[in-house]
């Protein structure tokens, strides 16, 4: 790997800086951050182009066991811990206008959930007990810790079937899809619970249910931030310190749900005879391999290669030019999805055409 591709991925770590000195000025610089994300960055996309590298067989343990970037995301949870809890602060102490208050919040949810939420993903798939932990960390800040049950245990299971409601539909808009996947993933993580505790001979209503004690672990850390932030303004009860927290919160969750729109949006797994769905290929995942977006969503566009190899880390994740490719990176994806019809004479005719193209015949990948 280029020196300039590992050095790319610290450019996650340039959003909170401008949250910061954007609290510093105030009035409408808080609109540097969606602007860096939602126009600066998907320019620079197309100035700097597509990168279709991939790690050589001779090099990919040495690539995947760089503890360089697993110190790039491991630092990224502490760094969100604190953002959030410096928010906290600025909100509690420093007055702001209604609309300072909104801007402010929404360029909190756009780091601590188009980065964070993304960290906390290539995190949460580890098989060490610290990461996990860290993952669950950066869900409790932005209160959507039964995501790390129902992604792992149920989305990767279920992608491209009717039973994930993390997968969208042809013809299903954002906003229809949105409620299926907010509530729907909520209700997949209880079954998941019920089920493994089913086989331990437990209860659902049980100390060892995980999604009781993310609830518990939420709930505490937002009446935590509330408390601190109540006595240490000395102006008694901070309603607006819960409601900051959650309207962030909101803001970061609903762009993981965006992301999970796009992601496999019309792509479907075929059934046998039986019933049995077949196992998920890349062409299950819609791609996308814009260098600057990859750099910042630590190549999560490369969505194919995640499905398949889900233990890979980021750094080592495969770009297969055959897999269906968005006409975009996620960004520019993400705000064409808000409009349906502008995302359904675009995608369609994509997908379409995507579903003839593998009609016709079969595609193997390694």
């Amino acid at each position: 790997m280029t020196l300039i591709k590992r050095l790319s991925f610290l450019l996650c770590y340039v959003l909170p800086i401008l949250v910061v000195v954007a609290e510093a000025v105030g009035g409408i610089s808080y609109l540097i951050v969606p602007i860096t994300v939602f126009i600066v960055l998907p320019v620079l996309d197309l100035i700097l182009g597509r990168d279709e590298s991939n790690p050589s067989e001779n090099h990919f343990l040495k690539l995947q066991n760089d503890t360089y970037f697993r110190y790039l995301t491991e630092i990224w949870a502490y760094v969100q811990l604190i953002f959030v809890i410096w928010s906290v602060y600025r909100i509690s102490f420093f007055p702001h206008t209604t609309s300072e208050f909104i801007l402010f919040g929404l360029a909190v949810g756009i780091v601590t959930g188009g980065v964070g939420i993304t960290v906390g993903h290539e995190l949460g798939h580890k098989n060490t007990k610290y990461e996990q932990f860290l993952a669950k960390m950066i869900y409790m800040t932005v209160c959507y810790m039964h995501f790390y049950i129902e992604h792992n245990r149920g989305h990767h299971t279920n992608v491209s079937t009717p039973s994930d409601p993390a997968s969208s539909k042809k013809n299903q808009s954002f906003y229809q899809f949105y409620p299926q996947t907010v509530f729907g993933a909520f209700q997949s993580a209880w079954v998941l619970e019920k089920k493994r505790l089913s086989k331990l001979g437990l209860g659902v209503f049980h100390y060892r249910n995980e999604m009781i004690w993310y609830m518990v672990i939420t709930i505490l850390f937002l009446t935590t931030m509330v408390v601190l932030g109540s006595l240490g303004s000395g102006k008694g009860f901070r309603l607006e310190i819960l409601v900051f927290l959650l309207f962030q919160s909101f803001v970061a969750f609903s762009l993981l749900e965006l992301t999970n729109y796009i992601e496999h949006y019309g792509l479907k797994r075929n059934q046998n005879a039986q019933g049995k769905f077949e196992k998920v290929l890349p062409i299950h995942s819609w791609n996308q391999n814009y260098f600057v977006s990859n750099a910042l969503l630590f190549q999560l566009q490369r969505h194919s290669d995640h499905h398949a190899n889900a233990g890979r880390r980021y750094q080592t994740l495969r770009h297969f030019e055959e897999a269906p490719q968005l006409p975009y990176g996620y960004e520019v994806m993400i705000l064409i999805a808000l409009i349906p019809p502008l995302w359904f004479s675009m995608m369609n005719p994509i997908l379409e055409s995507w579903e003839k193209k593998t009609a016709i015949g079969s595609i193997i990948f390694d």
